[in-house]
């Protein structure tokens, strides 16, 4: 793709975020510079009742100050690209998104308001906070993200002090973007680590639950893991080898307290190449000696479970290709390869503005 291509379609895209509907109305395209979780992919408004999505607008945006950041050249098309970002940013309304409380929400919907849960315990949010606390308009105030590492839950599992979170993409939507590596908050600090190789230890205990397989699972061993929320083979309980098993459909998987039904999802495997590359390559030399049915047009599917029967030794394989888990490993890829990711948004002043307002130092704020 050329570069004029490029930000030609990214001008589109941002004009099209810029100019929707942000209005109370059930089918806008968002609310308060937030957008739905789920738009018609022909008309850009709001589907399936869906909520404002506090952590999908974050990584929409996360992707619009990437763009805004590598299109810099002074040509009429790159000015517009980051004038738009920046109106897509400044438009975000943080401060309404706590809902009154400490911590933001997860969502909003028209009918009935705020979602009663909000953004608690480590989980793919720091991004989220972090481009927050960096609003140039409508910040969050600092205690917000103290109030949510609050609910932080240190563990030791496998030998492993680190911080929980089951499924393996909590350790990597934030860390597609911003380079934790040798930066801490407070609470890292005092645990004497920091995120990136938080996410590293992660990616250690994913391969060595797969490794003791305590529910016997069939294929599971050291290059056979990848356990995150993901497409599954739908609802249903089966007898197989003449065991129950119970499978799930979309759900979150995790480790190592579950839920688990056999389920590997091959593209975590990939986003995990930064933090621990000879166990991710490793794996994928494995998906591809063992299980090559599955990979179509040399595309790795969402997920896979040689537990259940189905064409081959990868047993059900998923038919979908979801953006959640392809652009996560390209990104991921591009970051082992190149870091062009981490280095771009180093470059945002809003990251490192809010970082510093969540208390992060060291490394690279320096």
């Amino acid at each position: 793709m050329t570069r004029a291509d490029a930000a030609a379609r990214t001008l589109v895209t941002l004009r099209f975020f810029c100019n929707s509907s942000q209005s109370g109305q059930t089918d806008a395209t968002g609310y308060k510079g937030f957008y739905y979780h789920f738009l018609d992919m022909k008309t850009g408004r709001r589907v399936w009742q869906s909520e404002v999505s506090l952590i999908d607008t974050t990584l929409l945006l996360a992707g619009v100050l990437t763009a805004s950041a590598y299109l810099d050249a002074d040509t009429p098309s790159e000015n517009e690209i980051r004038e738009r970002a920046e109106a897509i940013y400044r438009r975000i309304d943080w401060q309404w998104a706590r809902g009154g409380a400490a911590t933001v929400r997860q969502g909003w919907k028209p009918e009935s308001g705020f979602l009663h849960y909000g953004w608690d315990g480590y989980d793919e949010a720091i991004i989220l906070y972090v481009l927050g606390l960096a609003s140039p308009t409508h910040p969050l105030p600092e205690h917000s993200y103290i109030g949510w590492t609050a609910t932080y839950q240190w563990e030791n599992i496998y030998d492993y002090e680190f911080l929980n979170a089951g499924p393996l993409f909590i350790h990597h939507y934030s860390q597609a973007w911003i380079d934790f590596a040798g930066i801490r908050d407070r609470f890292m600090r005092e645990k004497k680590s920091d995120y990136f190789e938080n996410s590293q230890r992660a990616t250690y205990i994913q391969r060595e639950y797969a490794r003791r397989n305590p529910f016997s699972f069939k294929g599971y061993n050291k290059d056979c893991w990848g356990i995150t929320a993901n497409d599954g083979p739908g609802f249903k309980i089966q007898k197989i080898d003449g065991r129950k098993r119970r499978f799930l459909g979309y759900a979150a998987r995790g480790v190592p307290y579950g839920p688990d039904d056999g389920t590997i999802n091959p593209c975590a495997v990939l986003a995990s190449l930064p933090f621990a590359p000879e166990l991710s390559l490793s794996a994928l030399r494995h998906f591809c000696a063992r299980y090559p049915e599955m990979i179509r047009e040399w595309k790795l599917p969402s997920s896979f479970n040689p537990t259940l029967p189905g064409d081959g030794p990868s047993g059900w394989v998923s038919e979908g290709y979801f953006g959640l888990d392809q652009g996560i490993m390209v990104l991921m890829i591009e970051n082992y390869r190149s870091r062009l990711i981490w280095n771009l948004m180093r470059q945002c002043p809003y990251v490192g503005s809010g970082l510093r307002r969540a208390g992060f130092t060291g490394g690279w704020l320096s």
